[in-house]
């Protein structure tokens, strides 16, 4: 089986740090196995819509603003949706993967759960981040965590909120976000009131997760490198077969022999070598008592 190839120069941790790798097709490809069928626009966008049509997704790289993935489920295909999450451009493309394979696995069980998965706690999507020690506060009927270093965070919103507001963007249920204060550094991710709760977990799981992710460094946003811990990745190990080839690769260079090392005369039995033995350090100094 051949190895993998890695795609990146840098490993960087934490994950929230890490910026996006502008490629949509680790994200995408979860839907993509489980049936799902892809198209694109003469802009680039590409969308990605189950066999029901009941759920979609949208890569967005010329879309109208900075959100570059959504993700929606209809229970009428030409109605607006039920619900919507949202990933911007600066986000990390593995939480928009850790929220599409969810999705994927829950859609492959049953597709009626996507669209109208069983009631379950706020609290479900929380216990990731505080199994990783995010710190929790409260305001009023807003609850918050925050990452050990200060950089990132979730909020999510109490009370009554207006559906149509929550599909334009303008009340947030969950709200997401990482990076150093920047536009180029800082991501952003909302999920709306109806985006089921276990969908909503898988993301914050994979946002708590410490497990460095690849990157090449130029990648990195340039305010969050301080901020992130990153080693560079390792030069690959010869392989067995490798080293047969190179070996063989060798040998066709010379004419098809091996090139041996001729030992040295002294290390041959029976011959003497070209540089007389030290002699021990009494009889140097007795010869020089004599001279």
């Amino acid at each position: 089986m051949p190895a993998r190839t890695l795609d990146g120069d840098v490993y960087v941790a934490p994950l929230y740090l890490a910026g996006s790798t502008t490629i949509g097709d680790p994200a995408m490809q979860p839907l993509l196995d489980h049936g799902f069928t892809l198209q694109s626009d003469e802009l680039a966008n590409v969308y990605v819509s189950s066999p029901d049509q009941h759920v979609r997704l949208g890569f967005l790289p010329e879309g109208p603003d900075n959100t570059l993935w959504k993700v929606a489920a209809h229970h009428d295909p030409f109605g607006p949706p039920d619900w919507l999450a949202t990933f911007d451009s600066n986000t990390p493309t593995e939480l928009v993967t850790a929220f599409t394979s969810a999705v994927a696995t829950n859609y492959a069980e049953d597709p009626d759960t996507v669209l109208t998965a069983p009631r379950r706690p706020a609290e479900e999507g929380f216990r990731p981040l505080e199994g990783a020690g995010w710190k929790r506060g409260s305001w009023r009927l807003t609850t918050l965590f925050t990452a050990p270093d200060g950089l990132a965070g979730l909020t999510y919103r109490g009370g009554i909120l207006d559906r149509h507001a929550e599909l334009r963007g303008d009340q947030d249920r969950w709200l997401l976000w990482g990076g150093q204060d920047g536009y180029s550094s800082r991501w952003y991710a909302t999920f709306t009131s109806a985006v089921p709760v276990d969908l909503v977990a898988a993301t914050t799981a994979r946002l708590a997760d410490p497990s460095p992710v690849l990157r090449y460094e130029v990648e990195i946003p340039q305010r969050n490198r301080n901020a992130a811990r990153t080693r560079p990745v390792p030069p690959p190990v010869p392989t067995p077969l490798d080293v047969r080839r190179a070996t063989a690769a060798r040998a066709r260079s010379h004419g098809g022999h091996l090139v041996r090392r001729t030992p040295a005369a002294s290390a041959i039995p029976g011959t003497l070598s070209a540089v007389p033995p030290a002699r021990p350090a009494h009889q140097r100094r007795a010869a020089a008592a004599r001279s």
